[in-house]
Parts: structure tokens; C-alpha cells; sequence
């Protein structure tokens, strides 16, 4: 079968253009950015050993496991991470609570920063990759998330430091500054049967989905230097009770940032 014929049946099958080609360049053992030269060879013959090898492959992605799990990598604001089943597969989205935290890390002095919830560190990595002189922790209740990102830690050479706690439970000190991209998906959620590859204690967070939100908000103030900020992804829908329990808490300058879809995707406030 020629590259060309493959890559049609791929989409044929129901793959998105872009999945079948980096799928492609991974069983032909090609690095990820290599596109174009598919393109060059669509002609190219496949020999059988890379048929034996794309096939299962293609299998994976048609039956819903995460692009980044079948690769092994994910690149977040710049970074090329390394993931897997252990944590979420890293969204663009998320990008959108970076870049509001990055306007508030002061780009010449230091601060104190804590990602909770890290996952593959993207979050914390990130931050730490744009502000040198941050000095930037990640929580994580999962032993198996945290060796994912310490492993990427190491890998980009970034400082960060990292700490096994249930949100803040085991943290010591105060910071000028609390991400997080918490579990916000109600329980009873129908997306969620599309979302069995991924960890479920990432995705979920009872009855309302904001369970985990409500518990970080309330323990929050006690972890913050004064001024300190509470930045938080949530749902597409959630923004306005999100807003409400910073407000019930008795937080300040209460906001919320749009996506570039133009969806209110992160609320935060001031310590008050």
C-alpha cells in the first residue's frame, strides 16, 4: 500500500487529518514535526514492517485513547512533555490560565508560585520556563503523576519543586501566587464515557463538579501571602458559580478570563 493510500483509509476510518499523519510518522519512526515529508513521499511504497506497526496504532486512536498517550509526548506552551495514562492529557485551554498567571508572576523579582492538581507539570513547568526567578512548586495527591512530572521537570532542566498532598493538606508557606486546574466534571456527566483512558480522580468531582474547586477555595486564604491571587480552570458553564463561591468566601476583585473561543475558562480573585 502506497503512503498516500494509508493516510486516506486512516481518514476514511474516522481519523482527523492531523492524527493520521502523526500517527503515520510514528510507525515509519519519523520525529512528529516531520509532515512535510509525507508529503515528499506520498507515493512511497509501506513495507510490511511499518503496516504491522501502523495498524494497532490506528486501532488505539478509533477506539478514543488520547493522541498524546499513543505518542508518548505533548507539547503545552512551548514545552515538549512526555505523557501518558498516569495523568491528563494536557489541553490547549489550559494555556489560557498560563497567561493570566504570567501577568501576575513579576517578570525581575522573585515570587512564590503553587500548581495544584500538576499532573504532567505542564502548568508548573511552564510558569517556571517563562519566570526564571519564580520559585515554583506542584502538588499532586497521585505518586504516579508526580514521577511523570518530575520526569519532565528534569527533562527541561526546570527547578521546580514538587510535593505529594491531597490540594494543600500536607503544604508548608505562604505564596504569592495558586494555580490550579482542578477536576471540575460532575459525577453523572455523559462525557465522561468518552474520557475512560484518562485518570478519572483528574476529571471528576461530585454531584455539581465542583467539589474539588469549593475545598480549594476555602483552604486557599491560608496559604496566601497578603494580595496573594487563587487562579482556577473550570468548566465551559461554570464561570458564574465559580465567581459566587470566591464572592461567598469573602475573596476580592473576583474576575474571570475568556478562552480564545471566547469562553469564561478561568476564574480567580485576591486574598482578601
Amino acid at each position: 500500500m502506497k503512503l498516500l493510500e494509508s493516510l486516506r483509509r486512516a481518514q476514511t476510518l474516522g481519523l482527523d487529518r492531523i492524527d493520521a499523519q502523526l500517527l503515520h510518522l510514528l510507525a515509519l519512526e519519523r520525529p512528529p514535526h516531520d509532515r512535510a515529508w509525507l508529503v515528499a513521499h506520498d507515493t512511497d511504497e509501506l513495507v510490511d514492517d511499518v503496516l504491522a506497526r501502523l495498524e494497532p496504532l490506528l486501532q488505539r486512536r478509533l477506539a478514543g485513547e488520547p493522541l498524546a498517550y499513543i505518542t508518548g509526548a505533548k507539547e503545552f506552551f512551548g514545552l515538549p512533555l512526555q505523557v501518558d495514562a498516569r495523568v491528563l492529557d494536557p489541553r490547549p485551554d489550559t494555556e489560557t490560565l498560563v497567561e493570566w498567571a504570567l501577568q501576575v508572576i513579576p517578570e525581575d523579582a522573585p515570587c512564590d508560585v503553587i500548581d495544584l492538581g500538576t499532573g504532567s507539570g505542564a502548568i508548573a513547568l511552564a510558569l517556571q520556563h517563562q519566570r526564571p526567578q519564580a520559585r515554583v512548586s506542584a502538588v499532586d495527591v497521585s505518586p504516579e503523576a508526580l514521577a511523570v512530572a518530575r520526569g519532565n521537570a528534569e527533562r527541561l532542566q526546570l527547578p521546580v519543586r514538587f510535593i505529594h498532598s491531597h490540594w494543600l493538606r500536607d503544604v508548608q508557606g505562604a505564596f504569592d501566587l495558586i494555580v490550579s486546574n482542578p477536576p471540575y466534571i460532575r459525577a453523572d456527566d455523559p462525557h465522561l464515557a468518552a474520557l475512560t483512558h484518562e485518570p478519572l480522580q483528574a476529571l471528576a468531582s461530585g454531584a455539581d463538579g465542583l467539589e474539588d474547586i469549593r475545598a480549594i477555595i476555602e483552604r486557599a486564604p491560608a496559604h496566601l501571602k497578603p494580595g496573594g491571587w487563587l487562579l482556577l480552570e473550570h468548566g465551559y458553564d461554570q464561570a458564574e458559580a465559580v465567581r459566587a463561591l470566591f464572592a461567598h468566601a469573602g475573596w476580592q476583585n473576583v474576575q474571570s478570563r475568556q478562552d480564545l473561543a471566547g469562553i469564561e475558562r478561568c476564574t480567580g480573585a485576591k486574598k482578601a
